[in-house]
């Protein structure tokens, strides 16, 4: 439990603390006992069995990575294609935060600015209809969304629908970063499942490492087709782990009953905590999140006032005095430390 101390609080991001109390003890009682190798133990069995169960199909191809970098990278280039691109918006991490992996294969991206960090069809037409020459021109091929997204906000089961279908009218691929999945989909109260996801996606993976696990990401391909030959692109990259052991392990804690969910609703929670206390002090937010992540927009000053007690980013310039700021909250954020940002909000 936090206290006050010199020390500053950290809202940069959802994996500053180390892992569940439950995954540890997991880990600890399985440690000394032999399994097999890359993901052939029966940790990692069960844990795909549980996530089949959670999308409704037992024959759901389910691989274990350790982060989303690496996730990202490795399911864009097992499934395009050297002269087919990406689509994505311009906020996406494989635009902004991957030091270029995926360009450093060969895949250009199509980056489409979007005000909430999202993308609709009528933000994809525009792409497909300047890419007609072939074979002069490169082929979009691939669509990448986020859920939660990069500035917080979340699909509604609607717009996943439209979106997909569209992309299947198009012979697009659909693409989902879930590296904040749990977040996204507590943020639906319910209309979006796991069923859904894996309904209105071709690939998409649930996220670990920023929800309760030491790290990993569970991918999900829903088409046999698209997921053949996958192992080798993971032996390939780097991303199929002599102990795999380890991410089964996590999976299997996270998802044998709901604790995935419930850490990612708690995040949540706390997040909006301090969201709403902005809002009732009359801050504006660059934009409205029902996530775990949050987006005021403060003075420079006020801004100064807070880097006294706690870490953050300044997200976006506004104006020469304003800026909008990333909160994060996690599993882990202490109710004591929320009430302690409130009480400050307040003074600001």
């Amino acid at each position: 439990m936090h206290t006050t101390q010199s020390a500053k609080y950290s809202f940069k991001n959802d994996y500053s603390e180390g892992a569940h109390p439950r995954i540890l003890e997991a880990l600890l009682r399985s440690n000394t006992l032999q399994e097999p190798g890359y993901g052939l133990d029966k940790h990692s069995t069960n844990a795909r069995n549980l996530i089949r169960e959670r999308v409704g199909d037992q024959s759901a191809e389910v691989y274990f990575l350790s982060g989303g970098t690496q996730v990202n990278l490795t399911v864009i280039s097992s499934l395009l294609k050297g002269y087919q691109s990406v689509i994505s918006a311009d906020t996406g991490h494989i635009c902004t935060n991957e030091t270029g992996a995926i360009e450093a294969t060969g895949f250009k991206i199509h980056g489409i600015k979007t005000p909430e960090g999202k993308l609709r069809p009528e933000d994809i037409g525009p792409v497909l209809d300047t890419h007609t020459n072939i074979p002069h021109q490169i082929q979009p091929k691939l669509v990448y969304i986020s859920n939660s997204t990069e500035l917080g906000t979340h699909y509604s089961k609607e717009e996943l629908y439209n979106l997909y279908t569209f992309c299947k009218a198009k012979g697009l691929i659909l693409f989902m970063d879930g590296a904040r999945l749990g977040h996204g989909l507590m943020a639906t109260a319910g209309t979006l499942t796991l069923k859904d996801i894996y309904q209105y996606t071709d690939v998409f993976y649930l996220g670990g490492t920023k929800n309760g696990a030491l790290l990993g990401e569970a991918v999900v391909f829903s088409s046999i087709e698209l997921a053949e030959g996958f192992a080798f692109y993971m032996k390939q990259r780097g991303g199929l782990l002599a102990k795999g052991r380890i991410l089964g392990i996590q999976f299997e804690e996270l998802l044998g009953d709901n604790l995935y969910f419930e850490l990612a609703q708690y995040a949540n929670a706390m997040a909006q905590r301090i969201g709403d206390a902005f809002v009732k002090k009359g801050f504006r937010m660059l934009v409205v999140t029902r996530t775990n992540q949050i987006f005021p927009i403060l003075s420079c000053s006020q801004i100064e006032l807070l880097e006294k007690h706690y870490d953050f980013y300044r997200w976006q310039k506004i104006d020469e005095n304003h800026y909008a700021i990333r909160l994060i909250t996690s599993w882990a954020t202490p109710v004591l430390v929320v009430d302690e940002l409130i009480e400050k909000i307040h003074t600001l």
